[in-house]
């Protein structure tokens, strides 16, 4: 018996969060339609013009203009930016270098370092409980 497999879709939101493009600024047909995963693998290999004019000029999800900035989500929040972007504005940013983004930036660099640090400690556990059972295996093995 041949197994029938559906068609995975997805809301136009998760699609454009996919593709790292601003929902609202998308077409109306895309905007109002589902989106297969054909459809969006599509999409992303072989971008169509408003696709790739979103991508580049924007305006752009707060995750990308956080990443674009150097800063996370919630930075852009407390510094009051809870509109879209274009590049544009983006640039400007960068270029006026406000006291809320180099705040931001420092803080997000700060987060960056931690993880680091963590990520660090938690490899260096691992190796020592890792030799650990490697010690207690050769002692059973002499028993």
């Amino acid at each position: 018996m041949k197994s029938h497999q559906s068609t995975q879709t997805m809301k136009p939101a998760t699609a454009a969060k996919k593709l790292g493009v601003y929902l609202e600024a998308t077409p109306a047909e895309f905007r109002e339609g589902v989106v297969s995963r054909a459809e969006l693998n599509q999409l992303q290999a072989d971008p169509p013009e408003w696709l790739r004019e979103l991508r580049r000029n924007g305006p752009h999800p707060r995750q990308v203009v956080a990443a674009r900035l150097g800063v996370s989500a919630s930075g852009l929040a407390r510094a009051g930016i809870t509109e879209a972007l274009t590049t544009e504005q983006i640039d400007a940013l960068r270029d006026e270098r406000p006291e809320w983004l180099e705040r931001e930036q420092a803080l997000q660099a700060d987060v960056r370092k931690e993880q680091e640090r963590v990520k660090q400690l938690h490899a260096e556990k691992a190796a020592k409980a890792a030799k650990a059972g490697s010690d207690a295996g050769r002692e059973n093995a002499g028993r």
